[in-house]
C-alpha cells in the first residue's frame, strides 16, 4: 500500500525580494496559496501589494526569489487558463459590448462549464446593459464586466488587486459573494485591499507589506 503524497500548492513564493532605483520595495517574502484558500496582501499606499500582483502575473520579474505553480517553476505557459488577474486596468475594449467583451475573454482563456454570458451579467446587476458600448458604462459598471469575467473563465487561482475600487456597497458585497463561492468550490484568491474584505468562510491568511 502506497501513502497518497501531500498536494503540493497551487502558488508558492520563496525569497521573494522587489527593489525599485536600488531601493527595496519588500521582501525577502515567503509565502503559499492552497487550493480552497483565500489571502490578503495588506499594506499602505507605496508598500509594494501592485507591484507584487504584477511579479505574479509576469508583468515584472523579481530581483530575487523563486514562484513555483503546484510545485513546478512558475511559467505561464504551465499555468495557463489557471490563472486570472484583475487589475487596475480592466481589460475592456471600450467599443465592444459587456457581451462582445465577454466573448472575446472566454475565446482566449476558456469557458467554464455551465456558465453562460447573460447569466453572468444578471449576476453582477448589469441586466439590461448586454449590448451598451462599455464607454458608455459608469466606472463602476466597468468593473462588474470584469467581475462577470470571473465567472466565465475556469481559473483555479484569481488574483485581484483592489477589486473594491469604484464599486457602492452592493458592489462590495457582490465581490465577497464571489470570493466565498469560488473559495468554497476549491479555488483560491489573492487579494490586495484596504479593507473592504468580508469573508464569513474563515479567517484569510494574511501578507504585510511594510511602507
Amino acid at each position: 500500500m502506497t501513502d497518497a503524497s501531500p498536494a503540493k500548492p497551487l502558488l508558492q513564493a520563496r525569497a521573494l525580494t522587489f527593489h525599485r532605483q536600488d531601493e527595496p520595495v519588500f521582501g525577502p517574502l515567503d509565502f503559499c496559496l492552497d487550493a480552497g484558500e483565500l489571502t490578503l496582501i495588506e499594506g499602505d499606499n507605496g508598500s509594494g501589494k501592485t507591484t507584487l500582483m504584477r511579479i505574479l502575473t509576469g508583468l515584472l520579474r523579481p530581483e530575487e526569489g523563486e514562484l513555483y505553480w503546484r510545485g513546478e517553476p512558475l511559467t505561464w505557459d504551465r499555468c495557463s487558463g489557471e490563472v486570472v488577474f484583475l487589475g487596475h486596468q480592466l481589460g475592456l475594449k471600450a467599443d465592444l459590448t459587456p457581451h462582445e467583451n465577454l466573448r472575446f475573454a472566454i475565446g482566449l482563456h476558456g469557458h467554464r462549464e455551465h456558465s453562460h454570458i447573460d447569466e453572468a451579467l444578471a449576476h453582477v446587476g448589469l441586466s439590461g446593459y448586454e449590448n451598451e458600448p462599455v464607454r458608455k458604462l459608469s466606472a463602476g459598471q466597468k468593473k462588474r464586466v470584469a467581475l462577470a469575467r470571473l465567472l466565465l473563465i475556469p481559473a483555479a487561482l484569481w488574483l485581484l488587486d483592489e477589486p473594491y475600487a469604484n464599486l457602492d456597497r452592493t458592489g462590495i458585497e457582490l465581490v465577497n459573494g464571489l470570493l466565498e463561492a469560488h473559495i468554497a468550490h476549491g479555488g483560491a484568491a489573492l487579494v490586495t485591499s484596504h479593507g473592504a474584505v468580508q469573508f464569513h468562510g474563515g479567517e484569510p491568511h494574511r501578507i504585510r507589506l511594510h511602507d
